[in-house]
């Protein structure tokens, strides 16, 4: 995880930051994200924005069994959507947004995670 977020802090041109990682159970998720957003489901991730002592800083919710679902719709391997994840929550808490709906995956946010995935995995081999 440490590799992960730091390599999309690197690229993004951060400098020193503070990101905390804490995974929830469904449950606890879906709890987080009604009382943050009013939204009453389970998700992925959720990421705050938090600087730290003049720092650039963040903390990340992920939910590993949400993530679980979406590699099995999407045929891709746990490990490689826990990526796109973990990026989507950095990028997130650095300040970038993306629309709901259909614009989502058109959107300027997405397809730098998705560069940033693509280079992750190739790292990974």
């Amino acid at each position: 995880m440490r590799r992960i977020v730091g390599a999309v802090l690197d690229w993004e041109g951060t400098g020193e930051a503070a990101f905390s990682v804490t995974f929830l159970g469904a449950g606890r998720m879906r709890a987080l994200n009604r009382r943050t957003f009013g939204r009453d489901r389970v998700t992925d991730v959720i990421a705050f924005e938090l600087p730290h002592a003049g720092r650039q800083g963040g903390d990340l919710y992920l939910c590993p069994s949400a993530a679980r679902t979406a590699a099995v719709t999407q045929g891709v391997p746990l490990a490689h959507e826990l990526v796109r994840v973990l990026v989507h929550g950095t990028l997130h808490a650095l300040g970038y947004h993306h629309p709901e709906g259909a614009g989502r995956t058109r959107s300027r946010m997405w397809r730098r995670q998705e560069r940033y995935v693509r280079a992750l995995l190739a790292r990974g081999r």
